[in-house]
């Protein structure tokens, strides 16, 4: 039977790039937002956030304008969660059927933002949390996202701190220095590989 590894971290945490480095060793790894992503952009889906959001989540192509949403359902909880009762059935049902495709793997790797919020990490056989200080963290994702401190501030408040994940994670992993990093997971692996 494959073993599922959740891999998780807060936003600019860094859990991206321990999925590429997982993927370079040749691992299964399933990247759950960017799946989300894709299934989001299908009719059924679509027309499901649409009924539930309104037409302005639309873009001009018919497709989601995805800042817009972002924007909704960040401030909201309530909306967030009702974003995410369309959505996780399906990348859900898209993550078994890719399971089965990697089933001659010993373990595979599902790399989700909101793994312990979502009680995700209780189908995982292990876990992995990505932590790094919290101001890495803002200047990484200003960075990366191109917004600003405040809308960084809004997206981790919508996340489980830190401190609460480190208490239900199997493995730590602190992303502050690449070489760092990469030794831990090395480190980390050859207990996955005992499993």
């Amino acid at each position: 039977m494959t073993k599922i590894i959740g891999l998780t971290g807060g936003i600019g945490s860094g859990k991206s790039t321990v999925a590429k480095y997982l993927i370079s060793k040749e691992i299964p790894v399933y990247i759950a937002d960017d799946e989300a992503r894709k299934l989001m952009q299908s009719k059924a889906v679509i027309n499901a956030i649409v009924k539930v959001f309104g037409p302005e989540v639309l873009a001009y192509d018919g497709l989601l304008d995805r800042k817009a949403l972002a924007n909704i359902v960040f401030n909201d909880k309530e909306k967030l969660a009702l974003l995410n009762g369309i959505v996780h059935p399906k990348v859900k049902k898209h993550f078994e059927a890719w399971i089965e495709k990697n089933k001659t793997h010993p373990f595979v790797v599902k790399e989700v933002a909101i793994l312990f919020e979502t009680q995700g990490h209780l189908q995982c056989d292990k876990t992995i949390l990505v932590t790094a200080p919290l101001d890495v963290r803002i200047e990484r994702t200003m960075k990366r996202d191109d917004v600003t401190k405040e809308e960084v501030l809004l997206r981790i408040k919508n996340q489980l701190p830190d401190e609460e994940k480190v208490k239900l994670a199997d493995y730590v992993i602190q992303n502050i220095n690449l070489e760092d990093t990469y030794n831990q997971i090395d480190e980390l692996l050859k207990d996955l590989y005992k499993m």
